[in-house]
This record gives C-alpha cells, sequence and structure tokens, in this order.
C-alpha cells in the first residue's frame, strides 16, 4: 500500500504539470496564430461545457466496470491524441473540436484519480489531501518553470515538446499502479439513475455550485482584473504560483485534523473566508497586494477541495464513489465554471472589477449562510 500511495503521489504530481504547462500559455499560442480574443475565449470556455457532460459519463463506466486504472489509461491516451489535432492541424473549426475532445478526456480523469487517491489514504491510514498536496507542488514547478524552459528550447511554438515529454511520466508511473476492482456489485443504469434521487447529495451540489460560482470566475477572469490595474505579464504567472504554492500545506495538515468537526460546518467557515477574500479582491487597486492575496487559496480552495471530497464520498454507496466524485467535479468545473465565467464577464464589463468581486462576495456570503443552517438542520435531526 505504500508503494500505491507514493505511485498515486507521482500521477498526482505529473499530471497537475501537464496541465501547468498547457493551460497558462495556450491563450498565448492560439494568439500567435492570429485567433481574435473572442475566439480564444469560446476555446478556453469549451472545458467547462463539456465537463458536464464527460465526468457522469467516464464515473458511471468506472463504476459500471470496476476498474480505475484502464479507465484513467485510455483518458490520458486520447487526451495526448487530441493535443497533436490542436498543435498540428490549421484552422479555427479543427482547433475548436480538438479542444472540445481534449476538454472531455483529461478533466473527466479528475475524479477517477481522486477516487483511486481516496481508496489508497484510506487503507493506508492516511489523508486524500497529502496524496493531493503533490499535485499543487507540479503544477507550482511548471508554472514558474515553463517560460524559462520554453525560451531555451527556442520560443512558445515549441510548447508541444515540452507538453508530450512530460506527459512519459505519468504514463510510466501507470505500469506500477495497481487497479482498484473492488469488491461492490457491478454498478447499474438505475443503481447510476439512484444518484439523482439522493436528495441530501443534491442539496450539497447545489449549495457547491453557489459557492463556486465566484472563484470559477476568479479563475477565468483574474489575469484580466489585474491587468486593468496595470500588472505585469511577470505578475500574472507568479499569481498561480503563489495560489498553487499555498495549497500545499493545507493538503498536508488539514486531512490530520478534519475528523473531528463536520464537513458542513467547516465549509460554511470555508463559505466566510471566501466571502472575506473576494471583498478584499472588490476593496484593492494595487496589483502587488492582490497578487499576494492568492496565498488565501490555502484557506479557501484548497480547504474546500479536501473537505467537499470527503463529503461527497460520504453521502454516495460505496460502488458509485466515482460516480459521486465526477458530479461533483461536474459542479465544480462544469456548471460553476460557465456560470462564473459568462456571468462574471457580464457584470466586469458593466460593473468593473470591483463590481465583480463584491458580486462574488454575496453570492459567498448567502452559501455560507445556507451551509451552516443545513449543519444546524441536520443536527436537530440527528443525521450524521
Amino acid at each position: 500500500m505504500n508503494k500505491q500511495v507514493w505511485t498515486l503521489r507521482g500521477l498526482t504530481f505529473s499530471y497537475y504539470a501537464t496541465t501547468a504547462v498547457l493551460m497558462p500559455f495556450l491563450p498565448v499560442y492560439f494568439e500567435g496564430r492570429g485567433y481574435s480574443s473572442s475566439q480564444i475565449g469560446l476555446l478556453m470556455m469549451i472545458g467547462p461545457f463539456v465537463t458536464i457532460f464527460g465526468q457522469p459519463l467516464w464515473g458511471y463506466l468506472s463504476d459500471r466496470y470496476q476498474t480505475l486504472k484502464f479507465m484513467i489509461f485510455g483518458l490520458w491516451a486520447m487526451t495526448v491524441l487530441s493535443s497533436v489535432g490542436i498543435f498540428e492541424t490549421q484552422g479555427y473549426p479543427l482547433a475548436l473540436l480538438f479542444m472540445l475532445m481534449l476538454y472531455f478526456f483529461m478533466q473527466s480523469s479528475n475524479p477517477l484519480l481522486d477516487t483511486l487517491s481516496i481508496k489508497a489514504a484510506a487503507r493506508s491510514g492516511g489523508s486524500y489531501g497529502r496524496i493531493r498536496l503533490f499535485g499543487s507542488m507540479g503544477f507550482t514547478l511548471l508554472a514558474v518553470s515553463t517560460g524559462w524552459i520554453l525560451e531555451r528550447l527556442g520560443g512558445l511554438q515549441n510548447i508541444p515538446y515540452l507538453y508530450w515529454g512530460i506527459w512519459v511520466l505519468p504514463f510510466v508511473l501507470l505500469l506500477f499502479l495497481k487497479d482498484d476492482k473492488g469488491s461492490a456489485p457491478r454498478v447499474t443504469l438505475s443503481m447510476f439513475a439512484s444518484t439523482f434521487k439522493n436528495r441530501r447529495f443534491l442539496w450539497f451540489l447545489l449549495m457547491i455550485f453557489i459557492l463556486m460560482i465566484p472563484h470559477r470566475m476568479n479563475d477565468v477572469l483574474f489575469v484580466l482584473h489585474l491587468r486593468d490595474l496595470g500588472a505585469s505579464d511577470s505578475m500574472l504567472g507568479f499569481a498561480w504560483a503563489l495560489a498553487a504554492a499555498a495549497e500545499i500545506p493545507t493538503f498536508a495538515l488539514l486531512g490530520r485534523y478534519m475528523h473531528k468537526f463536520h464537513e458542513l460546518a467547516l465549509l460554511g467557515i470555508i463559505a466566510v473566508l471566501y466571502t472575506v477574500r473576494w471583498l478584499l479582491y472588490g476593496s484593492i487597486a494595487d496589483p502587488s497586494v492582490l497578487m499576494l492575496l492568492q496565498t488565501m487559496h490555502c484557506i479557501t480552495f484548497a480547504a474546500f477541495w479536501i473537505v467537499s471530497v470527503q463529503y461527497a464520498v460520504r453521502l454516495v454507496p460505496p460502488e458509485l464513489q466515482s460516480t459521486g466524485q465526477a458530479l461533483l467535479s461536474m459542479v465544480f468545473l462544469g456548471l460553476a465554471g460557465i456560470t462564473g465565467g459568462s456571468a462574471g464577464g457580464w457584470v466586469k464589463d458593466h460593473w468593473g472589477g470591483s463590481g465583480m468581486y463584491y458580486g462574488g462576495a454575496v453570492l459567498t456570503a448567502t452559501a455560507a449562510v445556507l451551509l451552516l443552517g443545513t449543519h444546524a438542520y441536520y443536527r436537530k435531526k440527528g443525521i450524521s
């Protein structure tokens, strides 16, 4: 089991390293191809859209056939093939098609990898966070070094070779990963459909949706807000590196103590901290200070993800864990991503970046009331 945990740490590190190479630099790569800002925006918004359909499908299939390793292998192989289409073909329609395919396969692997990590952590007596922190380490390392590496390789046009080169490591590590076949009965469509009748789980997903809209809005529009305030290009990259690095201690330590508190109570506190974060973002106009405030990622997003993943596991039957994780990711990456990106952009155009973040604070404050109120109600009813 120690070997399994370390293999998963390496897989998580290398997988998130690939995203750090691709996502921050892809808009600039498309700009070099002559695409307009609106065209690039559509390309980058395809991801949250296809996540709505992709993650529940692959979560169900992995539960149905009780294999995670080979499902992840297939998704990653198709991710790399989709990236070949992005880099080697010409024309905007083909770029749109292959971006849709890349997101469909790549992001669908996230909840499957999380499910394997949760199971391995439970069996080894450790915590999921101590595996997931390696993802933040991989992202941070590549976020701060990709620009320098590309300069040494001869420019941004060589990003495909760096991206494909990093993928070698996760594929090699997959060879050493032990699959989790599970002992539960094979999942049927009726069992899958029962997830949508689980009122507690659906109510939890709705509260997560409200809480995460401003976060996903920030993911899409933070760099534009910083640029409006006069930030340099180096500050933009460093701001995201700070956010990823700040997650590491939370992933390492929170798992040791969260069992002492109910997940909904913790999520309610996280929602309050998110409210404070967005109020600060809306009131501060110094890009240097805003860049440093990205370290609040450690007490907001990192804590949110550990707690919400743990609670989602508790709300669904063991044989539907991959499905539950996929639906959680669908709400976070898909529904909240589309809503945050589109609605946040509209608010920013009409009321500026400050108005956008003040609106986000209203949403997270609403989520805090709902989460803490639900926790109080469940305690009164004796629901764990």
